[in-house]
């Protein structure tokens, strides 16, 4: 499909002193990161990623993390975090351009403004009764409190960010789209906005293809899974490698891409990959879905990690994608004119994860990808991961393994 041009009056505000303009998507040719003593006794690395929360909004009352109960709005005024329903009335808007208005330059106090925020839905957050599997496991293992999303967006960038340390410039969710994919499936109509190193943007069709981990990892002989709903399910959109077309279109789409219903059973037999990333669909989280429920699903995957033969050589991240336009009090970092987003949750959680830290150090979604690189010798993707903290200050490789922390499901309101 030809680009188009995409005509804004407001599209210099990207180029602002706030952001800095380089383009995370150069190729790097550095050579692979020096090795982490004690690394390799993870031989499993598992990413479980969620949908649309704020750090705030779901770890703002945690004990000792730097959270807030109450923000700023755009009137001036402070107003205290009020209460989430486990199924929110709506969805709120937390596109490119909601994420620059709240954001505000740094200020963080238009929450308010972006789209489907005016009822101050975003201005609400969790507490310890409505996730208190997610309180546990911080309090056991690793929560991180600065954790940002890669790109100031929504969910299709981001998800491209946790394979690839770029989006290829894409700023937002595809538009025109009736099948619920938002990749190479996509309508014939379908478009994405696209932005050059110069601040240009232009309407493309959401498929693209650049080098990803998983090429790197397939080379390397290090087996990988991608889990994700399958076509036409809810939560196909978030199978982020249907984005990438040499991956869609070629083996490793039949072979390596599965049910994301398949990974309990995995663990549980002790065949999980290397590395695996999975997805949901009515379990992510995604308002106005069930909080409950999701949090549900998450301690059913990672009870299978815990019950199965793999644990003692198992590393999870849990995370989010993007903030979902709810409150956060941290202005993110402006290290390129993509991102970085607001700050969403991270819980580290292995046998080696130190117990009960709370992680002050700057990751990202590239983060994930410059562990891998560190952890199998494999040479970065784009800056991004070049330069992203890869998380082994989290883990104390010397410490007794922690035991696994088997949850009990919730009954959900």
């Amino acid at each position: 499909m030809k680009a188009r041009l995409f005509s804004f009056p407001l599209f210099m505000v990207l180029i602002s002193p706030w952001i800095a303009c380089s383009n995370s998507s150069n190729q790097s040719v550095a050579p692979p990161p020096p090795p982490t003593p004690g690394l390799n006794s993870i031989q499993h690395i598992v990413f479980i990623i969620k949908e649309n929360r704020s750090f705030d909004q779901y770890f703002g009352t945690f004990p000792g993390a730097d959270g807030a109960t109450s923000g700023k709005t755009s009137t001036g005024t402070t107003i205290p975090l009020g209460q989430t329903p486990d199924k929110m009335a709506h969805d709120i808007g937390h596109g490119w351009w909601d994420a620059h208005t709240a954001i505000d330059n740094g200020n963080m106090d238009k929450f308010d403004r972006v789209s489907m925020g005016s009822d101050l839905s975003g201005y609400t957050q969790m507490r310890e009764a409505d996730i208190p599997n997610y309180f546990a496991y911080a309090r056991q293992f690793v929560l991180a409190d600065r954790m940002f999303s890669s790109l100031m967006g929504p969910s299709f960038p981001n998800h491209l960010y946790t394979v690839a340390a770029q989006s290829g410039g894409a700023l937002d969710n595809p538009v025109k789209n009736t099948h619920g994919a938002w990749g190479c499936d996509s309508d014939d109509t379908a478009t994405v906005p696209v932005m050059d190193s110069g601040g240009h943007i232009t309407q493309q069709f959401p498929c693209f293809d650049f080098q990803t981990i998983v090429d790197s990892l397939q080379a390397a002989g290090i087996s990988w899974k991608y889990y994700a709903p399958g076509f036409g399910q809810s939560g196909y959109n978030w199978s982020t490698l249907d984005a990438v077309k040499h991956i869609r279109n070629g083996t490793l789409w039949s072979t390596n891409v599965v049910a994301e219903t398949q990974f309990v059973t995995d663990a549980q037999n002790g065949t999980l990959p290397a590395v695996s990333w999975i997805v949901s669909g009515p379990t992510s989280e995604h308002p106005p879905d069930s909080t409950c429920r999701g949090e549900n699903w998450t301690v059913q995957q990672i009870n299978a990690i815990m019950q199965g033969p793999s644990w003692k050589s198992t590393a999870i991240f849990l995370t989010w994608d993007d903030f979902g336009g709810f409150y956060d009090h941290v202005p993110p970092p402006g290290i390129d004119q993509f991102g970085l987003g607001p700050r969403v949750p991270l819980l580290i959680i292995s046998p080696y994860a130190k117990k009960g830290l709370i992680s002050h150090t700057q990751y990202e979604f590239a983060s994930f990808l410059s562990l891998l690189e560190t952890r199998f010798k494999l040479a970065p993707l784009t800056s991004r991961d070049q330069t992203a903290n890869n998380m082994t200050d989290s883990f104390d490789f010397t410490q007794t393994p922690q035991p696994t922390l088997p949850l009990t499901a919730r009954t959900c309101p």
